[in-house]
């Protein structure tokens, strides 16, 4: 496996990162272009792996070496696996072992029992990521992820430390405070979240089960969250192919009214709810990334979550990206990995 520096004459500077001196570390704060994006080569991933892990048969991508470090790349919502189709090449190219699972409720990814509720709370998804490894005999990994996935992947960074080598999380901290989250945010902050009160209605919930109102539904928040990102209809079509598991509602629904405190969570999760309600720093090396277009991202630079990073620490911000940061700036997304892998 190369070195960053030579990785980065690879994949060229972008997302606001540049070049410091022969001796000096990559920069968070210099440029203004635009992030890098490498070209959209790869269309698919060519085959879809399933493992029976925890409650589910999880179906993921894998490239890479069999024996590589291991990073673990999370999706958020409304999209899938292939927001990584571009990056798990970069990283798989520096000799990573490169895993991209469906999140429940999504594409290949299945319960195993009918029986089990079809829960969407934050920790139950962490923990799905820790069976994925336990299933994989990933004993540790780079955890990287957006929107959900970064929820997740900070969520096993803070409770299963000794699982998670390092972390790579856009928008910075997304553990959940369901008693914070009672309280009303600016109007415009609460627009930019319309889908979440929607899904709390039954109207939502039809209209997820609806499939042409479900498609129409999340290609809009793909084309308002992601403002700057030129993808054509091909792109969009492939990822809604995931939307049509039979649990994609109910989670998607659960996961939206859990967080509001409209739908109740599963007794066995408490304990790590309680702790992730004490909002738990992280000791392990991070590098945080702000997209510049997205609604989602805010004020200040990261610093409204700084201290919630005690380890090695980096924050970069990306310059005319939107929210879906892994596919609309694949080459600043895998630098940030392997960067994050040397903190």
């Amino acid at each position: 496996m190369i070195g960053r520096r030579s990785f980065g004459k690879v994949l060229g500077v972008g997302a606001g990162v540049v070049a410091a001196g022969p001796a000096g570390p990559w920069s968070a704060s210099a440029a203004a272009a635009p992030a890098a994006a490498a070209p959209a080569a790869h269309r698919a991933f060519s085959r879809i792996k399933q493992v029976r892990a925890g409650v589910l048969d999880v179906g993921y991508a894998e490239l890479g070496p069999a024996h590589g470090p291991v990073v673990i790349c999370l999706h958020g919502w409304p999209y899938d696996i292939h927001s990584y189709v571009d990056v798990a090449p970069l990283l798989a190219g520096q000799g990573y072992r490169v895993i991209v699972p469906y999140l429940r409720g999504h594409g290949t990814t299945r319960f195993l029992s009918a029986r089990t509720f079809r829960n969407a709370q934050q920790s139950a998804i962490a923990m799905d990521v820790v069976a994925l490894m336990d299933a994989l005999k990933i004993e540790r990994a780079v955890l990287a992820g957006f929107d959900w996935g970064s929820r997740t992947a900070d969520i096993v960074a803070a409770l299963r430390p000794e699982r998670c080598k390092a972390l790579v999380s856009v928008s910075g901290y997304l553990v959940t405070n369901l008693e914070a989250n009672l309280k009303p945010l600016a109007p415009k902050a609460e627009l930019a979240w319309w889908y979440q009160y929607y899904f709390s209605t039954e109207r939502g919930r039809l209209a997820l089960e609806d499939k042409d109102l479900r498609h129409d539904l999340t290609r809009l928040v793909w084309d308002t969250v992601s403002p700057t990102w030129d993808f054509d209809d091909a792109t969009f079509e492939r990822t809604a192919a995931a939307f049509d598991n039979p649990d994609y509602a109910a989670i998607v629904v659960h996961n939206y009214r859990w967080r509001l405190s409209l739908a109740d969570g599963e007794r066995r999760y408490d304990a790590l709810e309680k702790r992730l309600a004490a909002r738990p720093t992280i000791s392990v090396p991070t590098l945080t990334l702000d997209a510049e277009r997205d609604p989602f991202t805010a004020p200040g630079d990261g610093a409204s979550y700084r201290d919630r990073f005690t380890g090695p620490y980096e924050h970069r911000t990306l310059p005319g990206i939107g929210h879906n940061v892994p596919q609309e700036a694949p080459a600043a997304f895998a630098r940030a990995v392997t960067d994050a892998d040397h903190l």
